[in-house]
């Protein structure tokens, strides 16, 4: 037997701050819990989540509350999202962010002393809690300090390759220990997947290196389904300048603390289109902006924080009209408010510290006197494991996901700061549920031909003398999603994707790792393409099946939306012949409650 074993009652694959809070709540009811980290502790994509969480606790504004933060998202997303799901954000997500403080955690404060929040894109009030512009980091620092207590068991640089079942149950996973090669067999009575996002299928993304949609891939392998994988984001503001960085996020705060956006001739073109569902709400001139922006306590916003997928595309418009900056994006100016702050330099750093950092050092540009040169990267994928909103399971017994693994929350596009509550609420419910279905559960078997099917599997690639260089292939499926499935979507290019995502398929199953399962990531790389060309075949067909623009899904061979569409998810599922399967299916959890909320919002 070439795989060591430990049993718990639940896995958590993950170790972000969906994972960890789900571990810790999983862990606080009793249950004996495994966490299984791609990276090491504190490593994860979540500390890059820098602007803030959405909790609607009026401390800056007090008009603010839950009803109006659950109509923003529905909002933004485009009426797509689970509406259950959305509520259960809305009504909780203030009490999360009151926990995490109780247990460490150190925002930025309001002059009387409590939370401050601060503006973000498509939210009516100032709703975002954030420690500067480092909130992921205080995040998941905060977590880890409060769950290495529980008594938690954590294997860090470990890879799950694949869930293993009993009948139709969860029953465990199989992985690998990335710097000796050494496999890990984890018997559990449930599994929660919390892996994060797809982001590395793309060539610019803001994502770092775990994200090769792992727990979409093993969910979908294990029999659940996927929802809404057509609705990936772009982030409008990632660096593009110099290209070693190109992709890297600038934080939605930079704009929310004042940030305009400007094309080469000095206009500010995001007041050229303000969208019909915000009229109202958004300045509606450049003056009125420039007061807002410094202080204005009025509920509307300038444009710049319009939603993301509106923002990229107004800047990839710009771009192509010939009005880019020199780069090919747009100027983002944070430094205009030294006219209007006294002592701005020291305002901004504050403010915005990672970010002055950031560029200081990669760009050599200092953003209190300078702007940046900005444009869309790929960010986030709304699209995730298809689960019932009060408990987090999929249709496989046993098997949970949350935080941007799990769909159904955002709909066709996510508003910023939405993620990081998301990851406290529903990371909180996900663990819950998983440790009450360990405790009901009858005791699983496994079948020892299932897992060294697994192992040969795994191993295959380093035993192969000759064949695909996966490194190789990688590079192709990137340029495939980046230059196809892109911002802007038209049906021969989705199609010839799915030609050339079945190519890379074919190629990937001759890849070859030379040398042994120590220190190899080409045997790593070799792993991954499963799970990236799954998920990408996932984004394309369901991005080829939605003939409409909506949200962060935008066909400009079909540029408006459509009504047969309009209420309906696509839900993706692997066939017995490894390909995937899409199909429409009406959205869940509307009442008449919830649609009394949204008419009363208006």
């Amino acid at each position: 037997m070439g795989w060591s074993t430990r049993e718990c009652d639940v896995l958590v694959i993950g170790a972000g701050g969906a994972g960890l809070r789900a571990a810790v709540e999983a862990s606080s009811q009793g249950a004996q819990v495994t966490v299984l980290s791609k990276s090491l502790l504190g490593k994860a994509h979540t500390v890059m989540a820098e602007g803030g969480m959405a909790a609607s606790m009026g401390h800056v504004d007090d008009r603010d509350n839950w009803q109006v933060h659950f109509s923003d998202t529905m909002r933004g997303g485009q009426y797509l999202n689970n509406w259950r799901m959305a509520e259960l954000h809305a009504q909780q997500a203030p009490d999360r962010v009151r926990e995490l403080e109780s247990w460490g955690a150190l925002f930025d404060r309001t002059k009387d002393g409590r939370i401050l929040q601060r503006n973000f894109g498509g939210h009516k009030y100032p709703r975002l809690a954030h420690v500067g512009d480092r909130t992921g980091l205080e995040m998941i620092r905060t977590l880890q300090d409060h769950g290495i207590h529980q008594g938690i068991d954590f294997l860090m640089e470990t890879t799950v390759v694949r869930l293993l079942k009993d009948g139709d149950r969860i029953a465990g996973a199989f992985a690998y220990d990335r710097e000796k090669g050494r496999f890990h067999l984890v018997h559990a009575k449930a599994v929660v997947l919390a892996t994060g996002g797809i982001g590395r299928a793309f060539r610019v993304t803001s994502n770092s290196w775990e994200y090769t949609g792992d727990g979409h891939a093993l969910a979908l392998q294990a029999g659940a389904e996927l929802v809404d994988m057509e609705f990936v984001q772009f982030h409008p503001t990632g660096m593009v300048w110099p290209p070693s960085v190109r992709g890297i996020l600038v934080t939605e705060g930079v704009r929310g603390e004042g940030g305009i956006l400007t094309n080469s001739e000095g206009h500010r073109f995001m007041f050229d289109d303000i969208p019909e569902l915000y009229d109202g709400q958004t300045c509606e001139t450049p003056e009125e902006g420039w007061q807002y922006v410094i202080g204005d306590k009025e509920a509307r916003r300038p444009p710049e924080l319009l939603t993301r997928d509106h923002v990229a595309r107004k800047i990839v418009k710009e771009v192509k009209a010939g009005r880019g900056s020199p780069h090919g994006g747009a100027f983002l100016n944070i430094a205009w408010i030294q006219e209007n702050i006294k002592d701005s330099e020291t305002h901004i750093k504050k403010k915005l510290p990672s970010m002055y950092h950031q560029f200081k050092e990669l760009a050599g540009v200092d953003i209190t006197k300078e702007p940046m040169e900005v444009g869309p990267t790929t960010h986030y994928v709304m699209g995730g494991v298809k689960v019932d909103a009060d408990s987090q399971m999929s249709r496989v017994p046993g098997l949970f996901a949350c935080g941007e693994c799990g769909g159904g929350l955002h709909g066709a596009n996510r508003l910023g700061g939405n993620s990081l509550s998301d990851l406290l609420v529903f990371g909180r419910i996900a663990g819950a549920s998983a440790a009450r279905w360990a405790a009901d559960a009858q005791p699983t078997h496994l079948d020892e031909a299932q897992v060294t099917d697994v192992e040969q599997l795994a191993l295959a690639p380093l035993e192969r003398e000759r064949g695909e260089n996966a490194y190789a292939i990688q590079q192709s499926l990137q340029d495939v999603m980046q230059d196809l499935v892109g911002i802007a979507r038209v049906e021969n290019e989705l199609a010839d994707s799915l030609q050339r995502i079945d190519e890379l398929k074919v190629r990937a199953q001759a890849v070859t790792a030379p040398g042994n399962r120590e220190y190899n990531p080409g045997w790593h790389t070799a792993l991954d393409l499963e799970n990236l060309l799954l998920v990408s075949e996932a984004v394309a067909k369901s991005a080829l099946g939605r003939r409409e623009s909506r949200g962060a899904h935008s066909r400009i061979d079909h540029e408006t939306k459509e009504d047969s569409l309009g209420g309906v998810n696509t839900i993706s599922a692997l066939g017995a012949d490894g390909s995937i399967s899409t199909s429409h299916v009406p959205v869940v959890g509307k009442t008449d409650a919830l649609q009394a909320i949204i008419e009363e919002m208006g």
